[in-house]
Order: C-alpha cells, then structure tokens, then sequence
C-alpha cells in the first residue's frame, strides 16, 4: 500500500477493506455464491488496520467519518479510538435498498460513524443535513456520493481526505490502492 500524505486535515473519510474472515454472500439458502469482500478487493485485519498511522492525518480539531457493516460495529468503534478519536455517533445510515443474505435478519443498511479528535472544526456549514440516505447499491462496496457530498455541505471549507478510496474528487484528497 501506499505512503500516506504528510498533511494533516479537518475532516478523514474511510471507509476500511475489512476482512469478513474468507466468507463468501450468497443469494439465499442453497443459491449461488456471488461473492465476498476478499473476491474485489485485499482486505485487512483489525490489527493490520490498527497499525495505520492515521492519528497523524488529523488536525486537533478532526472528525472521522468511518463506514462499518453490522459485524465489524464493534471494531470500527475500536479502530477509530486506536486511530486517536472519541466515538460520537452514527452520522450516516445508507439503506441500500436491496438486501443482502444475513445470519439474523436481511442486511440492508450500513453504517458512516463519526468520531471526534478535540472539537468539531469551524467554521460549519449546513447543520440541517439529515441521517438517512436511501440509494440502490452499486457496485461491491461503493459508497453513495451523496453522503461525501452532505459532508462538504456541512464542512464547506475545511481540508478533507478519503482513505481507501477508488476514484479522486473535486476538494478532496483521496488515498487507496484502488485509485
């Protein structure tokens, strides 16, 4: 992977390549595999993610924006307490409006949790942005723009970072193998 930037910002968005353990999906009781994170992409452990100097990214005031699937709640409240931040709140629930098998109830929706390093930087913008985002997944793990894009209506001006990101964006640093 590559050298991360030698910058610091107000707000880092990661959305992290975690390892599910070798599981595959399946479309439904004996059907067919259709896939798993490890078949799209290298996938890393907790303690691989944990090793990340990502606390050196943020600014004294910073807010992470974190993605998490259901299993991994507990980890990623953990990775981003190793990366230096206070857990906060979920930011962001994305219904993907198609499900996807789970062990307990059909996996529709996915998390963007929000942690905290100082204060939350100033100035802000648009404080009326809601919670809820409900978009038709695409392809294996792509996020909704939408949910960058409510972030820069809420931080209009600060310095931004997406780690593990696939594609670069207009006022946004992006960092990832995929890009």
């Amino acid at each position: 992977m590559k050298q991360l930037p030698n910058k610091q910002y107000d707000i880092i968005y990661a959305d992290p390549p975690w390892d599910y353990k070798g599981q595959l999906q399946h479309n439904g009781p004996g059907g067919r595999e259709t896939g798993g994170a490890n078949k799209h992409y290298p996938t890393m452990t907790l303690t691989e993610l944990k090793k990340l100097p990502i606390e050196r990214l943020a600014k004294p005031n910073c807010l992470l924006f974190m993605w998490s699937s259901s299993p991994h709640l507990d980890q990623a409240i953990e990775l981003g307490k190793t990366w230096g931040f206070e857990w906060a709140t979920v930011a962001f629930v994305w219904d993907k409006q198609r499900p996807n098998p789970g062990y307990y109830t059909m996996s529709q929706c996915e998390l963007c949790l929000v942690f905290k390093r100082g204060k939350i930087p100033t100035p802000r913008g648009a404080r009326n942005i809601r919670q809820l985002v409900s978009e038709v997944r695409n392809r294996h793990s792509e996020k909704p723009a939408e949910v960058r894009d409510r972030i820069d209506d809420m931080f209009p001006s600060q310095t931004k970072i997406e780690l593990f990101a696939r594609t670069r964006l207009h006022k946004w640093d992006a960092w990832g193998n995929e890009l």
